[in-house]
C-alpha cells in the first residue's frame, strides 16, 4: 500500500496509512460509515459452518471500530467443476444466520469461477465520527484487554490434517462464531479509544501496527495470555501454520521476547481467523470488562499494559 498515491479526502477519517481494521467515510458531524472487506478458504469440513465462521471473521472488523454493521455483500469464489451449487447455499445460509444474528442485512454480491474457493463479505457499518475505536487510540497508562483465546490457526490447521480432537474442534467453532459486538460494546462503554481485532497477522503482529501508530510500548504477561483447549499440545505436535512463523519473523524486530520458550511466542503470533479484539482500558475499567465479558461466556482476560515509548513489546 505505501506504493500507492495517499487519498487527500477531509471526510476519509480513516485510510489507508494506519493499516487499521477498516476505512471510515463521514457523512455528517455526527455520523460515518466504517467499510470493510475480508474472505477466506475453507477452515472447517462443513459448508454452512465455513459460512458463519467467514461472516463473523468479515464483521469483526466494523466492531473493531467501534461499529455496528449495516449492510453487507457476498464475496463467493466458486470452483463450479468440482464443487456443487448446495453447498454454496449451504456457506450463504451459514453467513446469513450470522448477519441475523447480528442484526445486519446481506443484500446479494458477487461471484466468480476460480479453484480455490474462497467466501466473505463486504460490510458497511456506522459509527460516530467521535467516538471510533482506532489503532493510533492506545495510551500509556492503558490496560489490555483480550476478548477471546488464541489457538485458531494451530487448531485450523490440524484440522486440515485430520488430527484434531472432535472436542478441540468444538471449542475452535464456538470461538470463530462468536461474534465481537460484545467485545466492541464493552469496550466502547469502558472507555476505550484504542482496539485492534486479532486476526492474520496474529496477536503480536496487531500489536505491532498498534504500537507503531499509537507511538507506545506495549507489555505483554503471557502467562495472562488465555488459550483455547488443546491448543498447545496441537502445536507442541507441530501443528503450527507457515503463516504464523511469517507473524513472528516481522515483528521479532521490535519484539523483545523476554526470555521465554520458541513455542510460546509462536504462540502469540498464532494466525488466528475470527479471532478477539484487544482495547486499552483504566485498569478499572479493564476489570470490570473482564469481569462482563466472562459473564456472557466470553474467555477474556487482562493481558499487559501500554507505556510510553516508540513501538516497542516486551513479552515477561
Amino acid at each position: 500500500m505505501r506504493h500507492l498515491t495517499p487519498v487527500d479526502a477531509p471526510d476519509l477519517l480513516i485510510g489507508m496509512e494506519t493499516g487499521d481494521d477498516a476505512a471510515v467515510w463521514r457523512i455528517s458531524d455526527e455520523r460515518a460509515l466504517v467499510l470493510t472487506a475480508d474472505y477466506i478458504t475453507p477452515v472447517v469440513d462443513d459448508a454452512r459452518s465455513w459460512g458463519r465462521v467467514a461472516a463473523a471473521n468479515a464483521v469483526s472488523d466494523v466492531y473493531a471500530m467501534g461499529a455496528q454493521p449495516l449492510l453487507a455483500l457476498n464475496l463467493v469464489c466458486w470452483n463450479n467443476d468440482e464443487l456443487s451449487v448446495d453447498l454454496l447455499v449451504e456457506v450463504l445460509k451459514g453467513a446469513q444466520e450470522v448477519a441475523t444474528d447480528a442484526g445486519f442485512v446481506i443484500a446479494g454480491g458477487h461471484t466468480v469461477d476460480d479453484p480455490a474457493p474462497k467466501f466473505g463479505l463486504a460490510v458497511v457499518g456506522e459509527v460516530h465520527p467521535d467516538k471510533m475505536l482506532t489503532n493510533t487510540g492506545f495510551r500509556p497508562g492503558d490496560t489490555l484487554v483480550l476478548t477471546k483465546p488464541l489457538g485458531i490457526g494451530v487448531i485450523t490447521t490440524a484440522i486440515k490434517s485430520g488430527e484434531a480432537p472432535p472436542d478441540v474442534v468444538a471449542g475452535a467453532m464456538e470461538s470463530m462464531t462468536r461474534l465481537n459486538s460484545d467485545g466492541s460494546a464493552v469496550a466502547m462503554a469502558a472507555g476505550a479509544t484504542g482496539a485492534t481485532d486479532i486476526t492474520g497477522f496474529g496477536l503480536l503482529g496487531h500489536l505491532r501496527r498498534a504500537a507503531t501508530e499509537s507511538a507506545v510500548d506495549l507489555i505483554i504477561n503471557q502467562t495472562e495470555v488465555p488459550l483455547l483447549p488443546g491448543a498447545r499440545d496441537l502445536a507442541e505436535a507441530d501443528f503450527m501454520p507457515a503463516g504464523t512463523r511469517r507473524n513472528l519473523e516481522w515483528v521479532d524486530e521490535i519484539l523483545d521476547r523476554g526470555g521465554l520458550p520458541e513455542l510460546d511466542v509462536l504462540l502469540l503470533a498464532d494466525a488466528q481467523t475470527s479471532g478477539g479484539l484487544v482495547f486499552g482500558a483504566s485498569s478499572a475499567s479493564a476489570d470490570e470488562a473482564v469481569a462482563q465479558l466472562t459473564a456472557t461466556g466470553h474467555t477474556a482476560a487482562v493481558i499487559g499494559e501500554v507505556v510510553a515509548g516508540n513501538g516497542r513489546i516486551c513479552l515477561g
